[in-house]
């Protein structure tokens, strides 16, 4: 490496630490004043007395002064320490292929109980299945209701995700409603600053109230290259709609509302995102997917990767250190 450039790029890695320097050199030069050449020896013994006595140690005295050298010994300490770098070294990194958020529904409808023990438990342990399927993944979850609420963002601590699932209920969302499209378009602002070669979004749901606004945020996914898996949960034939006080809702007739199951808007939902609908009881196929799509023959282009960093020269001061350290220890300087 030739000296221009190596000048250009040189700093300190820990600069900070140079601020000691000052300080050291004026211990230094302190230390050398006082405890000079008759080490105080003046304020005890008589001037005629101790003129003789200098002469004689002298003659046995090698006549180095330590501080000198203690002073750099301190200044080369404190260069280690500050982290003198001019080059950059590269190292394989690794960063998991995959990135997925899961979509949760918490409209009221998915507390009915026509899936034992209610529509919301068995979505619950759908997404804890998919995140045990998230082996190198980054995951995150959004749940919804009228409006869309981030419960946590990309990551990789799958253990974190799984911990937040059992307080999600319906009764948790600030408002009622049945709204995905501010999901989905919640998710896609997630992926936006992922760096994944396989971006997906998996949404686990009964239905919803804005097919028009949903299809549009789904074709949105779909140009961005985002995948989209949907995963319905409920029977045809639906249930009661529970109610506040431990009964039923019932409608403007009187009689008990119905929570319906709607796999016809799920599936034109997952085709609208060019993905693909699929019922609970699919959901050993999802995993199979979500966990192949992992395997290292599809993934293998995005562990590819280098991180650069600078390379520490602080550590080429030790050996020098050491033998001035050695010098110091020398008998009679202290």
């Amino acid at each position: 490496m030739s000296l221009a450039p190596m000048l250009q790029d040189f700093h300190f890695l820990r600069p900070a630490w140079l601020l000691a320097l000052p300080l050291l050199w004026g211990l230094s030069l302190w230390l050398a004043r006082r405890r000079g050449r008759d080490g105080d020896w003046s304020r005890l013994i008589d001037p005629e007395l101790l003129a003789g006595l200098q002469l004689e140690g002298a003659a046995t005295r090698g006549g180095l002064s330590p501080w000198p050298l203690l002073a750099l010994l301190w200044t080369l300490a404190v260069l280690a320490l500050a982290g003198p770098a001019w080059e950059q070294e590269s190292s394989p990194a690794f960063r998991g292929s995959a990135a997925w958020i899961v979509i949760l529904d918490l409209s009221p409808s998915m507390t009915v109980a026509d899936l034992s023990p209610d529509r919301v438990t068995r979505a619950r342990y759908a997404v804890d299945d998919v995140l045990a399927a998230a082996h190198d993944a980054r995951v995150g979850l959004v749940v919804f209701s009228e409006e869309a609420y981030t419960v946590t963002p990309l990551t990789s601590d799958v253990a974190t995700v799984r911990s937040l699932l059992s307080p999600l209920e319906p009764a948790i969302m600030p408002t009622r409603g049945d709204q995905l499209a501010p999901a989905l378009d919640r998710a896609a602002e997630l992926l936006a600053g992922a760096a994944a070669s396989e971006q997906r979004v998996i949404v686990i749901s009964d239905g919803y109230a804005d097919p028009a606004a949903a299809f549009a945020s789904a074709s949105r996914l779909r140009a961005k290259g985002v995948k989209l898996s949907v995963l319905g949960v409920g029977t045809p034939g639906g249930a009661p709609l529970p109610g506040g006080s431990g009964g039923f809702v019932r409608d403007a007739q009187g009689n008990t509302a119905l929570a319906r199951f709607d796999p016809e808007a799920l599936q034109g939902l997952a085709t609208a995102a060019g993905g693909r609908y699929r019922p609970l009881s699919g959901l050993a196929d999802l995993t199979a997917e979500l966990a192949d799509q992992q395997s290292p023959v599809r993934g293998g282009a995005a562990t590819d990767m280098t991180l650069s960093k600078w390379r520490d020269a602080g550590i080429w001061l030790l050996p020098v250190l050491l033998v001035l350290a050695a010098l110091f220890g020398r008998r009679g300087w202290l």
